[in-house]
């Protein structure tokens, strides 16, 4: 046996054998790679693309929430103003209230007064008649000197 043959004869199984992974074999590994690294790339292209989505939605979702507490504050601001309105409101309508029970207090007033008044121009009347007949000693009609009484009570 012949080294030199045997090694001569591994080359040519060697060179067959790289022939035939280079055409038939090597191909279908290259393409599944090629493939394997686009779908990683696309992957990661999507996911690049996705924090970019969500990158935009938080700044939208913040200039809302700003947007947001900005008419809560306006809302407060207008419910504060229509408060004190409702409170100056009540206020003078409870002022104008008790105005005017003031004033019918004092008409009140006013009226028992008078019927004091006429009440005791009356009683004193009636005293006067009754003084008077104890002085004449004689009865006094009061219906003739009625209005001898009655402007007595007048100037009293």
């Amino acid at each position: 046996m012949n080294i030199n043959l045997t090694l001569f004869a591994q080359l040519i199984s060697f060179a067959i054998f790289v022939w035939f992974c280079k055409t038939y074999v090597w191909p279908p590994i290259i393409a599944a790679m090629h493939e394997r690294q686009k779908q990683i790339s696309d992957g990661l292209n999507a996911a690049e693309k996705a924090n970019q989505n969500l990158e935009l939605a938080q700044q939208k979702v913040e200039e809302q929430l700003v947007e947001a507490k900005a008419q809560a504050a306006q809302i407060l601001d207008q419910a504060n103003k229509r408060a004190s309105q409702i409170v100056d409101e009540a206020k003078d309508q409870a002022l104008t209230e008790g105005q005017r029970l003031k004033d019918a207090a004092q008409s009140d007033i006013e009226q028992e007064v008078e019927r004091a008044k006429e009440k005791l121009r009356t009683q004193v009347a009636s005293l006067a008649l009754v003084g008077a007949e104890k002085i004449l000693q004689a009865s006094v009609d009061e219906s003739v000197h009625r209005d001898i009484v009655d402007q007595l009570a007048a100037n009293l």
